[in-house]
C-alpha cells in the first residue's frame, strides 16, 4: 500500500519511490560499487582529480541529471538527482562533491538566468561531463557573510574587468566553467553584486595550490584570483545586480544536494558498522548482541532513515513547485548531523580498527564532517529555519 504524509497541511507526498527510478537506483549502486569504492582509499591517500571515473559518470548523465534533455541532460527531477547521488556519496564523498557542484549550481544557474548563447554554449558540455564546472562565492574573509565578498568587476569598454580571490573553490585549476559573484556596485549592497560566466584559461585568471583539508580529498579545492581579468559583456549571467539574487536562490537545490551526500556517507558507515559487529566475537558472542552496540546502530539506522526522508520530502517539493527554503536547510542540517553522529558511532563500534586506516571508518568520519560546513552552517541552517517559521506565522 502506498503511503501518503501531510506536509504543511496543504502539501502531500507519496514517499514510493516509482520503478524507472528504483531501476536507475540500482544500476547507479552497481557502478559505484565496481568504478568508484575500489578507488576511495588510494584517492584519499594520493589526492588526484578523478577525471577517468567523472567521464564515465557523464556517460551515465550522472553529471546533468536536472538539466534538460534539450541541452544534453538526463531531464529527470530533483528527487532523481538526490536518489542517484546519494549512491555515488555512498561509494566515495569526494566523487559525489564534484558531481553536486557541477551538475548543481552552475547548470542550474545557467539554465534559470543564462542568456540563449550561454545555454547553448556551456550546458551541453557540461551535462555531458566533458566539462566541468565550479561556483565562486566564498572569499578568504567571508564565507556565510557573502555581501562582504571584496572581488570587483569593473565596467570597462566592450566588458569588466574583474580583480579579487576567491576561496574553497571545489574543483579550483580542473573545472573548465566558473560562475563567479563579484560586486560591480560596491556601493549598493547585495543588490551591488553580478554574477559571470568565466573560462578557464581566460588571461588574468589564476589558481591556487590544492588545499590540504581533513577529508574529501580527490575533491580538489583551491583558491581562484583574478588580476584585471578581461570578461566580454556576454560573460554577464543575468542582469546587472542580480548576483546575489542568483546565488541565493540556487542554494535551496545545493542544500538539498549535501542532504543525499551526508545520507549517503552516513549509510556506507553503517553499513560498515553493522557487518562488523555481526562479526566480531567477544566474550564468547558477537558484540551485535550487546546492548551497548545494538543501540547504537538503533539510533544509526533511524536518523539515517529520518534524514533520507527529510531529503525526499524537500526534492519532492520542489519538483513541485513550492518554495522549499525552510525544508531544504532541515534537511541539509539533519543529515549532516547525522552524518556527523553515524560516522562517529561507527568509528567506536570498529574501536582500534575505527581510528586505523586499515578499514575506512575514519574515512568516512573525516569525510562527513565537511557537510556541516559548506553551503551554510549547521548554525546558518538554523537561522534560516528559525526565519521561515515565523514567516509561515505571518511575522
Amino acid at each position: 500500500m502506498v503511503n501518503e504524509i501531510a506536509i504543511l497541511d496543504t502539501k502531500q507526498m507519496n514517499f514510493a519511490l516509482p520503478e524507472d527510478l528504483l531501476m536507475m537506483q540500482r544500476s547507479v549502486r552497481e557502478f559505484a560499487k565496481r568504478e568508484i569504492e575500489p578507488l576511495a582509499a588510494e584517492l584519499d591517500k594520493r589526492p588526484q582529480f578523478p577525471w577517468q571515473t567523472l567521464s564515465m559518470m557523464g556517460e551515465m548523465g550522472l553529471l546533468g541529471i536536472m538539466t534538460p534533455e534539450r541541452y544534453g541532460g538526463a531531464g529527470l527531477d530533483t528527487l532523481s538527482y538526490v536518489v542517484l547521488l546519494e549512491e555515488i556519496a555512498a561509494a566515495d564523498a569526494a566523487h559525489s562533491t564534484i558531481m553536486g557542484v557541477t551538475s548543481g549550481l552552475p547548470q542550474d544557474i545557467l539554465l534559470n538566468h543564462g542568456s540563449a548563447a550561454q545555454k547553448e554554449r556551456y550546458l551541453p558540455k557540461l551535462a555531458s561531463g566533458e566539462w566541468i564546472g565550479s561556483f565562486c562565492l566564498s572569499e578568504p574573509h567571508c564565507g556565510s557573510d557573502a555581501v562582504a565578498m571584496k572581488a570587483r568587476a569593473l565596467k570597462v569598454d566592450g566588458g569588466y574587468k574583474l580583480s579579487g580571490t576567491k576561496a574553497w573553490i571545489t574543483s579550483g585549476g580542473e573545472a573548465q566553467v566558473y560562475l563567479v559573484m563579484a560586486k560591480t556596485d560596491p556601493t549598493a549592497g547585495a543588490r551591488g553584486v553580478s554574477c559571470f560566466v568565466i573560462e578557464k584559461g581566460t588571461p588574468g585568471m589564476y589558481f591556487g595550490k590544492p588545499e590540504e583539508k581533513l577529508g574529501q580529498h580527490a575533491a580538489i579545492t583551491t583558491t581562484v584570483s583574478f588580476d584585471d581579468c578581461f570578461v566580454g559583456d556576454d560573460a554577464l549571467v543575468g542582469s546587472l545586480g542580480q548576483g546575489f539574487v542568483i546565488a541565493m536562490s540556487s542554494l535551496d537545490s545545493g542544500r538539498i544536494g549535501i542532504g543525499a551526500q551526508a545520507v549517503g556517507i552516513s549509510r556506507a558507515a553503517f553499513e560498515l558498522a553493522r557487518l562488523y559487529a555481526a562479526e566480531r566475537q567477544a566474550f564468547g558472542k558477537s558484540i551485535r548482541e550487546f546492548q551497548g552496540v545494538s543501540f547504537k546502530l538503533a539510533d544509526m539506522a533511524t536518523r539515517i532513515e529520518a534524514a533520507r526522508l527529510l531529503t525526499y520530502r524537500a526534492a519532492w517539493l520542489k519538483d513541485r513547485g513550492y518554495r522549499v527554503t525552510q525544508e531544504a536547510a532541515m534537511a541539509k542540517l539533519f543529515a549532516s548531523e547525522t552524518s556527523a553522529f553515524v560516522t562517529h558511532q561507527a568509528l567506536q563500534i570498529l574501536g582500534g580498527y575505527g581510528y586505523s586506516k586499515d578499514y575506512p571508518a575514519e574515512r568516512y568520519f573525516r569525510d562527513a564532517r565537511v557537510t556541516e560546513i559548506y553551503e551554510g552552517t549547521s548554525e546558518i541552517q538554523r537561522m534560516v529555519i528559525a526565519r521561515q517559521v515565523y514567516r509561515d506565522l505571518g511575522n
